[in-house]
């Protein structure tokens, strides 16, 4: 879940592509909005609200259809959040990240013989149930019509957009993917590169896509595409059974919630530690007039910063999978943001291991991807999803056609092992059968007086958290236009590395060098893209903000 290598190679490889791409300008729309990196599965999910489709159906329609043109994150062989808020009713999170196989043991990646491109680097895939538990409760459409979609991309095929062809051409290219069955299905036929406007056929996906629009999404666990995954751990000796397949559930939780400054910010509970973390944040920066001191004074950066580092230290302190760990309710309470926000010294960055003192030192992947939903009755869908790194394990299951996730590596590897390098060793997070890996995706949705007003997300590891943090402090403490609030740079502090990395770098000097001053040790840096939707506050339009910094599409009618 870490930023997308697509990202670095269009800014080395396009003449003058220093900076990130001009600003965008938001797309309007009264019936419903999609935005998410890939147009055709935008365009897919505003047919899906034409046809009458609510957010929820639109929604997995866009998630199976990025699972053809999106391959770097869209999946079935991943997992991933999805927040839904029914209109007059309390928001919910249908959870379906990835669980360990049976077999796997608290020190699988101790040692360091397990490569993350390998089949026991794959979590049990939750991304089908799902979608599909999602869809039982809360769709409106038949099953099938919004499975086939994606059917139809990848039988009768797509055009490659520009940022695929650079992210396949990268992936292909890449020493690290050295799967046979990777190479069959998407090296272009005949050779060469991927280009923009060629069109790309997925044959052996659309057959699985096929089977679980007609068969329904359980097919994926219990019919033919589960013995072909059983087939292919065993070949790559990996440790997941038809057995691990046929148990996965898809669980629905009750989502993290604060109000922030009137606004309640809703995030997806553990095992994601994305909403009690943007829910601890905002409870600590609301102890602080951000919005006189100014979006860019040194002071409200410097409370941002600190805030990120004391969030990330309970982060590793206390969180992962509420099934095997007790996760502390003061965390997300006014009164500990409080005290929190009273040890901010004003004048001086605190050094990282005066945040955790207790927990002992020794000397998250970029395949994920954000996308919004909302339709005209106002039901809200902010979902992210990931296969972990770029393309997974960069494995495809023979013969079904896609990508397996290598989302056990977001386990704390070594038990004990903390460093300052940012390896964490805490026991909520160790590897244990059946347990959940510890997230940081955060797909937010804010409400005002049960109305939604923003949902945004994003991809990118550790810096998911804080990337959704910027964007609702933007729109909420700032009043930002919502593509202004997207396209603004961020801040990055993760407990250690004791670096605060931030985009602004070169475009902000002196406010770097004031925090500089005051004790921090900045680095440039750069953190995923967060496709937006605001509802205008006076003429309820929704804006669609798709992120500068990735391809991407708003689209709505």
């Amino acid at each position: 879940m870490r930023l997308a290598p697509v990202l670095l190679l269009l800014l080395v490889a396009i003449p003058g592509a220093a900076q990130p791409p001009a600003p965008r300008v938001a797309t309007e729309a009264t019936n419903g909005m999609v935005v998410c990196v890939s147009p055709p599965a935008a365009d897919v999910g505003v047919a899906i609200l034409k046809k009458g489709g609510n957010a929820v159906d639109a929604a997995v329609a866009v998630a199976l259809a990025m699972a053809v043109t999106w391959p770097e994150a869209g999946n079935l062989g991943g997992g991933g959040f999805m927040m839904i808020a029914p209109p007059g009713q309390a928001p919910t999170c249908v959870e379906y990240r990835e669980t360990a196989p049976a077999a796997a043991g608290p020190k699988l990646f101790a040692d360091g013989t397990v490569s993350a491109f390998s089949h026991k680097a794959s979590g049990v895939p939750g991304t089908v149930r799902g979608l599909g538990l999602a869809h039982k409760k809360y769709g409106k459409l038949p099953w099938k019509d919004v499975v086939m979609p994606a059917v139809e991309l990848a039988e009768k095929g797509f055009t490659v957009t520009d940022g695929l062809s650079w992210s396949i051409g990268w992936v292909l290219a890449s020493p690290t993917t050295t799967n046979a069955e990777f190479h069959r299905v998407y090296d272009k036929p005949g050779g060469g590169y991927w280009r923009p406007g060629d069109t790309m056929k997925l044959p052996d996906l659309g057959r699985t896509l096929r089977l679980i629009a007609e068969k329904g999404a359980d097919e994926f666990y219990t019919g033919d595409p589960a013995d072909k995954l059983a087939a292919e751990m065993k070949a790559g000796n990996g440790i997941m059974t038809k057995d691990d397949i046929a148990k996965y559930q898809a669980k629905e939780r009750t989502p993290v919630t604060t109000n922030y400054r009137g606004y309640d910010v809703y995030g997806p509970p553990p095992p994601s530690s994305g909403g009690v973390g943007i829910c601890l944040m905002l409870n600590v920066l609301e102890n602080f007039d951000l919005k006189k001191q100014g979006r860019w004074s040194a002071a409200t950066n410097h409370q941002i910063v600190e805030t990120m580092k004391r969030s990330y230290a309970d982060r590793a302190r206390h969180l992962g999978d509420p099934d095997f760990t007790t996760i502390p309710p003061h965390l997300t309470t006014k009164a500990y943001a409080k005290k929190l926000a009273a040890t901010i010294d004003m004048k001086a960055a605190t050094p990282s291991e005066k945040v955790a003192p207790e927990i002992p030192l020794a000397g998250e992947g970029d395949s994920t991807t954000h996308f919004s939903v909302i339709d005209k009755d106002g039901l809200a869908v902010s979902n992210t999803y990931t296969l972990e790194h770029s393309f997974g394990s960069r494995v495809v299951v023979k013969g079904s056609g896609y990508i397996l996730n290598n989302e056990m590596t977001d386990f704390n590897p070594v038990p004990g092992v903390t460093t300052k390098s940012g390896q964490i060793g805490t026991p909520a997070n160790l590897v244990a059968p059946g347990k959940r890996m510890l997230s940081s995706q955060t797909p937010v949705i804010v409400r005002k007086d049960g109305k939604p007003v923003l949902l945004t997300g994003s991809p990118g590891g550790r810096t998911i958290i804080n990337t959704s943090l910027c964007v609702v402090l933007n729109v909420l403490e700032f009043d930002m236009p919502v593509q202004e609030a997207v396209d603004a740079p961020r801040w990055h502090h993760q407990w250690f590395p004791d670096v605060a990395r931030f985009e602004g770098f070169s475009t902000h000097p002196a406010l770097v060098q004031e925090l500089t001053n005051l004790g921090h040790r900045v680095s440039p840096g750069r953190q995923g893209d967060a496709h937006s939707i605001r509802v205008d506050p006076v003429t309820g339009r929704f804006l669609g903000a798709a992120d500068r910094r990735i391809e991407g599409a708003a689209k709505g009618y």
